[in-house]
């Protein structure tokens, strides 16, 4: 809960970050000089990237959950077998050992979108974050019924 309240607060920072320099933008094209007008276009550029960036962030977020929801419900949660440190991090062998045999069970089912997401997780857990992401999405188009490429 406390990482949704998080994301909410940070969405909604960003958000008034879009509209601060998106009413500068419109006031420099408000100006009327090709100077202004030009860079004021260019400002308004980075609030619609910002935009599209948040709304790709949170969709890719909300399917990740909906998969998550889905595998609990089937009991096809990976569950957290990781040894941790005395101050709680996850001990890397640990985490490197629960990754081998995730990436061994996605490769011996490599079109089920269950091994995906599991691969996804213990991608995470061994704090290799694009890759976690990446597989995970891979499990979200195979849900979907996507054309996955290899």
């Amino acid at each position: 809960m406390r990482a949704k309240i998080t994301y909410l607060v940070t969405a909604a920072v960003l958000v008034f970050y879009f509209v601060l320099v998106g009413s500068r933008g419109v006031m420099l094209i408000q100006s009327g000089t090709l100077l202004t007008v030009t860079f004021g276009v260019g400002v308004l550029i980075l609030p619609v990237i910002g935009i599209w960036f948040l709304w790709k962030n949170t969709q890719f977020v909300r399917r990740a959950n909906q998969l998550a929801a889905e595998l609990e419900a089937e009991g096809g949660l990976p569950v957290d077998e990781l040894r941790r440190t005395p101050d709680g991090r996850i001990d890397r062998d640990s985490a490197d050992e629960v990754f081998a045999r995730r990436k061994a069970e996605t490769e011996a089912a490599p079109d089920d979108w269950r091994s995906w997401f599991r691969l996804a997780v213990a991608y995470h857990d061994a704090r290799d974050t694009p890759r976690a992401r990446r597989t995970m999405q891979r499990a979200i188009a195979l849900h979907d019924g996507r054309n996955v490429p290899a």
